[in-house]
This record gives structure tokens, sequence and C-alpha cells, in this order.
């Protein structure tokens, strides 16, 4: 089975900030491209990109500090459409805890979410601050992993000083139960990264976005490989920035960099498990993608 573990929809640009898509489309595939220059973010491209893939995680996004939101809503109503392929990220602020709270909640007693996403460098909060570790000790309880997108560099306003890996060794070391996944390998911090993922049982992190510069990719899978925590990385597309198709040919082509050279190569069942991972099982995350709150609003539908 494969799973997609990072894509996104949203239905304006003001829902994640024209200018950030702006700075992210220079990252994107050409062909992702729409009519006005930036990616094609809607739910009906989703839908046909993720048709060759078995799941895709589809995440909601939200930061006070910047004033921008891809509603929880919006992606439960998507999600809804078609609960056996899809599975809904909440977004949640951890900056106002009271409403961070009731959101989560809402999010996974009528929404059925089945994981939560935040972004310290986005969200302006140190990944240890108070309020967001009331947070992360809640989605635990719930047995809801948490996305760490790192999100450094599609905003002038993103904090990097809180999108460093290593800042989350201390919520690790708080709250061994919960799963962790780290965004694009922590990039540019991938060598920190790997080392959270060597010392922790419960932190994986995704490959999304960094598959489409390939010798970047190299080198942090190469380091994965070596230091033994290639199996604690999940696949990922960054859809609507790359499609999964293209992410997974990028990925079996990066060994093509060193063909001729005396430099080292990943084994290419190592690349392929990461396609192939059971990212769903490893996140503790069941099947059924919708409560039975959920069910009724869909069987209610005309």
């Amino acid at each position: 089975m494969i799973v997609d573990c990072h894509t996104h929809i949203w239905e304006s640009a003001e829902q994640v900030s024209a200018a950030s898509i702006g700075v992210a489309a220079r990252h994107a595939h050409s062909s992702e491209m729409g009519g006005n220059g930036r990616p094609d973010a809607s739910m009906d491209h989703h839908r046909k990109a993720t048709e060759p893939i078995d799941k895709a995680f589809v995440i909601a996004f939200k930061s006070r500090y910047l004033g921008v939101t891809v509603p929880n809503e919006l992606i439960f109503n998507y999600v809804r459409q078609a609960p056996d392929r899809l599975i809904g990220v909440a977004g949640i602020d951890p900056t106002n805890v009271d409403e961070a709270l009731e959101e989560l909640e809402k999010a996974h007693a009528e929404y059925g979410m089945r994981a939560i996403a935040v972004s310290p460098a986005a969200q302006d909060f140190h990944p240890s601050d108070s309020r967001a570790m009331q947070v992360f000790s809640e989605a635990a309880r719930l047995r809801k992993p948490v996305l760490f997108q790192q999100g450094i560099h599609f905003n002038a306003a993103a904090k990097m000083e809180f999108a460093r890996p290593s800042l989350l060794d201390e919520v690790a070391r708080d709250l061994p139960q919960l799963r962790l996944v780290i965004a694009h390998m922590g990039y540019p911090w991938i060598d920190e990264c790997v080392v959270l993922l060597g010392k922790h049982a419960n932190v994986y992190a995704d490959i999304a976005s960094l598959i489409q510069r390939p010798w970047q990719a190299y080198n942090a899978l190469l380091a994965a490989y070596q230091y033994g925590v290639i199996d604690k990385l999940l696949f990922g597309s960054d859809f609507p920035f790359g499609t999964p198709t293209k992410a997974i040919e990028s990925l079996y082509r990066l060994n093509h960099l060193v063909t001729g050279t005396n430099l080292p190569t990943i084994p290419r069942q190592s690349l392929v498990s990461i396609v192939e991972r059971d990212a769903l099982g490893v996140l503790g995350i069941e099947p059924a993608s919708i409560t039975a709150a959920s069910t009724a609003l869909i069987d209610s539908e005309p």
C-alpha cells in the first residue's frame, strides 16, 4: 500500500498567503502550475493526482501570527467524499491554548481527523512552549501523531529559530508516547533530524518536497541509510508542489546522480521501502478515517 503522508489543498491564495505560494512555486514542478503561474491546489487536481496511490493525508493549517488559515472544515468536507482513501490532518495553532484544545476536540470528535499539524516557525512558538505542550499532551492522549511543518522559507516573517529539529528533543523526551513527524526531513537541518530519528522510537520524518531537489535528497537519504534510520522515513509528495507519481519517479532515480562515480549508492530496496511503508501502522492510525458522527453527516447528504 502506498500512502502519501504530505499533501495540501486550498480554495484561494488568501488561505495560505499569495506571497508564500509565489515563493513555494519556485520549488514546484513547472507542470503543476495553473494558468496563473501558481500551483493548482484544487480538490479536482488533488483527486486526479492521488489516483495512482492508495491513501493520502490532506493537511489543514492555521496561523494567527501570519493571519492565514486552511480550515479544518474544508479538509473534512473533502475527506468525507472519499473516506476510504483520504485522511484528514487538523491544523492547530497552539498559541491560543484554550481555542487550540477546543479545535482539537472538534477535529477528533466531529471531523474524525487522524492527526494534527503545527508549524512553530510559522505560528511563532517554541516547540516546548507550555501552551504547545498542553496541546501535544492532549494529542498523545487521543493517540494522534503531530506533524511538524518547517515553513521557514515561504514567508519572510517565519521564525527560523523555532524550526530546528533539535528543539523537538524535549518534546520527545517529555511525551515519549507521542508520535512526531518532522516534515521535509527537517530541511535545512537534516543532520539534526537524522539524529532525532535514531534517538527516539516515536520520531519519524517525511521526505516531502526534499525529493524535488535530487542532490539534497540523495545526501539526506544516504545519511539516513548510513545512520540506520531510513526505516523511519515516510513518503510524501508535498502536493500541489509535486505529485505522488513524480515524487516516486524522482526517488527511484536518485542513484543515477552518482552513476560512474565512486560515491556510495542507496540500496534500491531501501528506497522502495519508503514508498511502500505501512505509514498508518507506523503512526498508530486506524484504517477508518472518519468517526461515527462523520458517517452520520455523510449519510444525511441528499
